[in-house]
């Protein structure tokens, strides 16, 4: 008796540059994994007109968010082997395209990879009739016959309630990837190692610090314990980079206010995406056995215990100190503590071998040292937490935002991709 394969349905629409990088992987996923891969194309301007998102999302982010994301789509680019450029007209029309889809019918994937390459490699506007005909030519259909349908009012109704079924499915962005009867959501091309392990299979994943034989170049790891992703981020520091990982306390809301940030940017977040984001938290704290929760007393004010931090030098010690650091994010993070009360801090420091009642008491004199630490955090381009600052050859540096960025800089630190 065979079992069914399980339906992985990946969602999508030509004007998403991570879109573009994950149809290139999302066949390769599937066979890996005896999925049974459906295309789902949908008009990502008609889901972000429903959440209330921008049309145009880079254009909304602050500089150097923007910075980053440039430069993490073209580190994705990079390491996957793509050619990736962003169009001068970006974003491009994609209606047309897409319902030209619906009409020459499943399967879509030769045609969907026509038009990808078509936007990201060729630069060509597919919102333009006479692209979408070459496109369609080329791929032997006629052109002429197919566009004519495409403007008919039953393919409109189509991509439409395929757009619906989208948002139906949770969807607020793209790429989308819904796994399994239950339906579970990834949002991401950075997604694909939770996919793959959600449907059984086994990613690749770096050698851990102590089995890595080559060189690392220097990490600055800048950590807050009032965010969530930071401690996920501190969990696997070590492991993943030794003694390159260099521990560096900074406060987070001096960072927001420099780059004119919300305090809580998770509240800024339509709710679709807030519920994603939450559930992908808590799927990446179950990969590091952290029992996450959120805690009564958010946010955090996490002056207390970033200070003792300094003063204790623990982001030094790679051995009691680190440990210290993860107890503080622990007794937050999973064990509800409110941490910003001298209390805590000297009972959780106690349990780690330090004096806790003369650092709680003298956690003014490490002042400076936090302010210090914040301003080169600033300078470096940090804009959230965790950050990860990567020192490569000729000064180079390479900055990566957030917990599932880890791989990423260390295989920056590896010399494994060029920092850009």
């Amino acid at each position: 008796m065979t079992t069914a394969a399980e339906i992985l349905e990946f969602w999508f629409d030509f004007s998403c540059p991570y879109a573009y990088l994950a149809s290139q992987a999302v066949e390769a996923l599937a066979e890996r994994t005896g999925a049974a891969l459906e295309l789902r194309p949908f008009l990502l301007g008609g889901v972000f007109r429903a959440v209330k998102t921008s049309q145009r999302l880079f254009a909304q982010l602050g500089p150097a968010k923007a910075r980053h994301n440039a430069r993490d789509m073209a580190r994705w680019a990079q390491q996957m082997g793509l050619e990736l450029k962003m169009p001068a007209g970006h974003p491009y029309r994609t209606v047309t395209a897409l319902r030209t889809l619906l009409v020459t019918g499943e399967p879509y994937a030769d045609l969907m990879h026509r038009y990808y390459r078509a936007y990201w490699v060729e630069h060509r506007d597919i919102g333009d009739p006479a692209v979408v005909a070459d496109v369609l030519a080329a791929a032997g259909y006629d052109a002429d016959g197919v566009l004519e349908a495409a403007g008919g009012e039953a393919v409109k109704q189509q991509l439409f309630d395929c757009t619906q079924k989208a948002l139906d499915r949770g969807v607020f962005g793209a790429p989308a990837l819904v796994v399994g009867g239950e339906q579970a959501l990834y949002w991401g091309q950075d997604r694909f190692d939770q996919v793959e392990r959600r449907l059984g299979g086994a990613p690749p994943s770096l050698p851990l610090a102590s089995d890595y034989r080559g060189e690392t170049a220097p990490v600055d790891f800048f950590f807050d314990f009032s965010s969530p992703f930071a401690c996920l981020a501190a969990m696997r520091v070590d492991d993943v980079l030794g003694q390159a990982a260099r521990w560096r306390p900074m406060l987070l809301g001096a960072v927001f206010k420099a780059v004119a940030q919300v305090n809580v940017p998770m509240q800024s977040l339509n709710a679709r995406k807030r519920r994603w984001t939450i559930a992908d938290m808590m799927r990446q704290a179950e990969e590091v056995g952290l029992p996450l929760k959120w805690p009564a007393h958010f946010p955090l004010r996490s002056v207390l215990p970033l200070r003792v931090t300094l003063l204790a030098g623990a982001h030094l010690d790679r051995e009691r100190g680190h440990d210290f650091i993860r107890g503080l994010f622990r007794a937050y993070w999973a064990e509800g503590i409110n941490i910003a009360t001298p209390t805590a801090v000297a009972s959780i420091a106690d349990e780690h071998g330090y004096d806790g009642a003369d650092l709680v008491l003298r956690a003014g004199e490490a002042k400076q040292m936090l302010f210090d630490s914040t301003s080169e955090a600033i300078e470096a381009g940090a804009f959230g937490a965790p950050t990860f600052v990567v020192h490569g050859p000729d000064s180079k540096r390479g900055l990566f935002w957030g917990a599932d960025r880890l791989e990423l800089a260390t295989r920056a630190a590896r010399g494994q991709f060029a920092l850009l």
